[in-house]
């Protein structure tokens, strides 16, 4: 399976996802008799999402390093900085909580099954083959940032 790694860039593992969520829920989005709150709810985890990922983003172009997630090999820096000091991977934790905001929005149970989906997609086909890569480029330094900083949150 190890033609999968670093294969299919993760935006579009989390949209294809999101389409089968949405597949799953058989309708559009829920609206119920408590739609403030659900409308609060999915506004509230969509922007903690969107944060992780532009925080991810803006860290990388300030180290001057690549964001592209399928050539990891061609990281210059590695990036210990801002939000990658709460998750080493904040990109994957923001498409997660949007994925999570989306089953919110859909309001149905099995809408929900994307969201490990992802995260077990993510850590097998993209975050160990990066960690890899990081390893032979950083070696020790990236270990010991490992040992100090959780893969998700």
């Amino acid at each position: 399976m190890t033609s999968l790694e670093n294969r299919i860039p993760p935006p579009l593992v989390a949209a294809l996802l999101a389409l089968c969520m949405w597949l799953l829920a058989g309708s559009d989005p829920a609206l119920s008799s408590n739609a403030i709150i659900l409308a609060t709810a999915v506004a509230s985890v969509v922007l903690v999402g969107i944060s992780f990922c532009v925080s991810g983003v803006i860290s990388f172009r300030r180290a001057s390093t690549t964001v592209n997630p399928l050539q990891p090999q061609k990281a210059s820096a590695l990036v210990t900085s801002g939000v990658y000091r709460i998750s080493r991977n904040p990109m994957y934790v923001g498409f997660t909580f949007l994925l999570l905001g989306w089953a919110l929005a859909l309001g149905e149970p099995l809408a929900f099954i994307g969201v490990p989906v992802f995260v077990l997609f993510i850590t097998r086909f993209q975050i160990l083959p990066e960690e890899r890569a990081l390893t032979a480029l950083f070696g020790a330094e990236f270990e010991r940032y490992c040992t100090t900083v959780r893969r998700w949150l």
